[in-house]
């Protein structure tokens, strides 16, 4: 069974997520932030993974602490989901339109770190959450996940649809990065032999 229970608890926050890779979109999300819940629900949905989210944080300061834990946290599932990542297709990418906006992802499960994130935003924050913390959670999310991620908003003028297109997208992305390759068997998808 490719599932993961992770729990997290700081001083600041704690965060409870559930994830089964192979799964059919079944969700229960609430993080406090209810935009945040709005992009999560995507992830599961459109990356048919079964994903539970449970977090409390101190929102009375800001939606930061929040926002990074519930990423980190969902990246530390999907990598013990993975467990040593055999057999899996490892790479995919998307595009995913949302009215004017066309937003793009390319995952590497590769096992080494690393995130690019490219938007322009128009206002300050949307959902009450500053859009400074969606690169921030992706990368947070690529860090504990051990993955590359490439993310790209290729135009739009309303951030609420940017953000929901780049959610998507690494939805479709991950559910393709994810999936295991009947061709591969058990083998690693690496030519070093690990990742």
């Amino acid at each position: 069974m490719r599932t993961a229970t992770v729990v997290r608890q700081t001083d600041e926050t704690e965060v409870r997520i559930a994830l089964a890779l192979d799964g059919h979109g079944e969700h229960h999300i609430a993080t406090g932030l209810p935009f945040l819940d709005h992009m999560l629900r995507h992830l599961a949905v459109h990356g048919l993974f079964d994903l539970t989210v449970e977090a409390e944080g101190d929102l009375v300061i800001d939606p930061h602490h929040t926002v990074e834990d519930v990423a980190l946290t969902l990246g530390m599932a999907f990598d013990r989901a993975l467990g040593d990542r055999r057999g899996i297709v490892r790479m995919g990418h998307a595009y995913a339109p949302m009215d004017e906006t066309l937003a793009f992802v390319a995952v590497d499960l590769s096992g080494r770190p690393y995130a690019v994130v490219q938007a322009t935003w128009h206002t300050p924050s949307v959902g009450g959450i500053p859009n400074s913390l969606w690169p921030h959670f992706l990368e947070s999310l690529a860090v504990t996940a051990r993955a590359n991620l490439h993310a790209r908003v290729l135009y739009g003028r309303d951030d609420h649809h940017q953000a929901e297109a780049l959610f998507k997208a690494l939805a479709r992305a991950l559910d393709v990065a994810t999936a295991l390759d009947p061709r591969r068997g058990e083998r690693l998808p690496s030519t070093k032999g690990v990742l």
